[in-house]
């Protein structure tokens, strides 16, 4: 008896400890939609039509044309007012790469990342030599902020259920306050969850 209980938990954790995982490798750009909630192709698609939008519109040619240099934008607050917990940060740095490699704006750094490159001019101020060390009230101001926020509308019934997302961005004149570009993406996804089979 004493044999037959040690035969089937070993059987038992042999079973079990052999489970494995599968992991299967696919593009970065390949979409994916498991549970219908937002994800990352949803933040690539919605930044990239954004994107597009904003260098298409004509602030950007109104700005050179009075100033005759390319514009200069910081990237503000992106909120997230939907249901779910959306990381904002995977839009505002899909935003930045393809606004910055567009070669048709400027962007300079965050407030957190200002003071993280301040402290590091205090501390050159310090230490490093006289010709290598950066100098203080260099900075170049920047011309516009990009902000905007991620609203949901969330409808179900039954196994069944309707996800709308909303992306708002608003490009400002932070001299003048003026809104010179308003962007918005939608996205509008059905999800219809399976029987569970046992």
């Amino acid at each position: 008896m004493i044999n037959k209980i040690f035969i089937i938990s070993l059987s038992a954790a042999l079973l079990f400890g052999c489970a494995s995982t599968k992991i299967t490798r696919m593009e970065s750009n390949e979409i994916v939609d498991l549970s219908g909630d937002w994800n990352d192709a949803d933040s690539q698609i919605t930044s990239q039509a954004l994107v597009n939008s904003c260098l298409g519109s004509y602030w950007r040619e109104e700005f050179m044309e009075k100033k005759g240099k390319k514009p200069v934008v910081i990237v503000g607050m992106i909120l997230n007012r939907s249901q779910e917990h959306i990381n904002t940060q995977t839009i505002t740095k899909d935003l930045e790469t393809a606004l910055v490699n567009s070669g048709r704006i400027k962007f300079v750094a965050s407030s957190t990342e200002r003071q993280e490159l301040r402290s590091e001019k205090d501390d050159q101020a310090t230490f490093s030599s006289q010709a290598t060390k950066k100098a203080k009230f260099q900075e170049t101001g920047a011309d516009f902020m990009l902000k905007g926020q991620i609203n949901t509308i969330f409808d179900e019934l039954g196994k069944e259920s309707v996800k709308y997302y909303q992306v708002e961005l608003e490009l400002i004149n932070i001299k003048t306050n003026e809104k010179v570009w308003i962007g918005q993406k939608k996205i509008k996804k059905l999800v219809k969850k399976r029987k569970r089979k046992f």
